[in-house]
């Protein structure tokens, strides 16, 4: 992990608010699917790190997958 410094954490766009009185999470007025796109590559990332697994090297159109009927019971030791 890469330490930073307090100048640059004094560079980060924070709000105060009041409790009950925060923004909505819905950022589709604030930024283009593009951006929010964008924004998921780094929880990805992290999803991937945390869980201690390495990142996917397949091409998307090659992603492996299982239908899952409806009705249908999934393994109990499904990870997907």
């Amino acid at each position: 992990m890469v330490a930073m410094s307090s100048t640059e954490r004094s560079r980060w766009p924070i709000a105060r608010y009041r409790l009950g009185e925060e923004p909505s999470d819905d950022l589709s007025e604030r930024t283009t699917p593009a951006e929010r796109i964008a924004m998921m590559w780094a929880l990805s990332e992290a999803a991937w790190k945390i869980a201690g697994r390495p990142l996917p090297t397949y091409e998307r159109r090659n992603i492996p997958g299982v239908l899952f009927r409806r009705g249908t019971p999934r393994p109990s030791d499904d990870d997907a």
